[in-house]
């Protein structure tokens, strides 16, 4: 079964090396997430970027960075996404995202 349903997107750029609550950042928004019933969750570590500082990370075996760029993507409605935008706010010390709407498409049985 195929549904269709709209939605929206929240991205979350941060760097791997980032931490709160003695956990990398990444790892705990993901807990958050799950803890709140988000819909979905999905972390990627990027190869190369740079951010407010304008400092290039990349994973060029030349040029080793132990902090690469990671995108946390969390789907879901709008009002749902609203109830992680605090510990957002409280534990992103360098870093941004943005909220987009999508177009949900869902394949299988749910």
């Amino acid at each position: 079964m195929k549904t269709r349903e709209e939605g929206m997107l929240l991205r979350i750029f941060i760097g791997e090396t980032d931490r709160a609550g003695g956990k990398a950042l990444y790892e705990q928004i993901v807990l958050k997430a799950k803890e709140l019933h988000l819909a979905s969750v999905s972390v990627t570590r990027g190869i190369m970027g740079y951010g407010a500082d304008s400092e290039i990370h990349t994973a060029k075996i030349l040029r080793l960075s132990d902090d690469l760029p990671v995108i946390v993507e969390i789907i879901d409605t709008e009002e749902n996404l609203e109830k992680i935008l605090p510990y957002l706010e409280e534990w992103i010390e360098d870093g941004f995202a943005t909220l987009e709407k999508v177009k949900v498409i869902q394949y299988g049985e749910r």
